[in-house]
This record gives C-alpha cells, structure tokens and sequence, in this order.
C-alpha cells in the first residue's frame, strides 16, 4: 500500500468520524451536562453528601444553609432534566447562566476556600469551581442550537442541511 492510498482511507474515515461528531456531539454534550446537573443536584437534598457542601456553607453566610441547599438542589435539578428531556431548553439555558454566578462566588465571598497560592495555586473545591468554565462553554454550544441550528462537519454545509440531517437521520 502506497503512501497516497493510506492518505486517502485516513481522510476517508477522518470524514466518516468527523460528520459522526457532528451529528452526535451536541445530543452527547446535552445529555452529559443533564446528568451532571441532575445528580451533583440530587446530592445536595441530602446533608453532608455533597462534597460542594462545605464551599457553600462557607461563601452562603447571609442565608440559612437548610434552605439554600433544597433551593439549590432543585434548581440544578431543573436544569439536569432540561438537558436530558430536550425541553423548555430556552429555560434551562436561562437557568444555567443564573445559576453560574452563584457557582464563581467563592471566589469573593469565600477565597481561602478557593486559593492555597494566589494566582495559580487553587485547592480541590477551587479546582471543582474552574470545571464551571466548561459547563458554561457547553451551554453556549447548546443554546446555539435551540433555533434549530446544528453543527457541520464541513465548512460548505449548509445550516438547513446540517438541520435536516440531524432531524431526519
């Protein structure tokens, strides 16, 4: 087998794996933000279980931690089960980016429980919060879509091809 040959069967299944990402990633990244939101959620409603816990108690100091942590539990949760039944999705991104701010609030209200070394040195629960960074990228990739829009796996297909793909297929 010559050279241009193993070019072309490695393009050939690039193509093959990248158009598979591109009809796949956004449902994988939605239903993997919806399970992370639905239990890191469901772990709050039970005291001492959520390893978030101690982060909030310590940044939280102007509300009471027993009703905060229900609140908080159920808010995320209505996220998580946006993201994985697909629905009220305009909802569920609003209550993403309401909810992340309160996620970066350490940061002021509670640093030592962010920092050991300022600037690079965070500590585990500071490392939990930077995580966030990501969940907030994957919301904005999701809530692109939320009119119909999709991704394409290459740069000449149109949105409405790229839609009917992915509605279709």
């Amino acid at each position: 087998m010559n050279r241009s040959s193993l070019l072309q069967q490695f393009d050939t299944v690039d193509t093959q794996v990248t158009h598979w990402m591109a009809r796949y990633g956004i449902t994988f990244l939605r239903l993997s933000m919806g399970v992370i939101f639905l239990w890191f959620g469901a772990l709050k409603l039970f005291p001492d279980v959520s390893p978030a816990e101690p982060l909030i108690e310590a940044s939280i100091t102007f509300f009471p931690l027993e009703y905060f942590m229900p609140i908080l539990a159920l808010w995320e949760m209505a996220i998580g089960l946006g993201f994985l039944t697909n629905k009220f999705m305009r909802a569920t991104i609003l209550l993403l980016f309401l909810q992340m701010p309160g996620t970066l609030s350490p940061i002021v209200l509670a640093p030592s429980q962010v920092w050991e070394t300022f600037p690079f040195g965070l500590t585990l629960a500071g490392q939990y919060m930077v995580k966030n960074l990501v969940l907030i990228s994957a919301g904005l990739v999701i809530g692109s879509t939320v009119r119909g829009g999709g991704l394409a796996a290459e740069p000449d297909e149109t949105p409405e091809a790229v839609r009917q793909e992915v509605v279709g297929g």
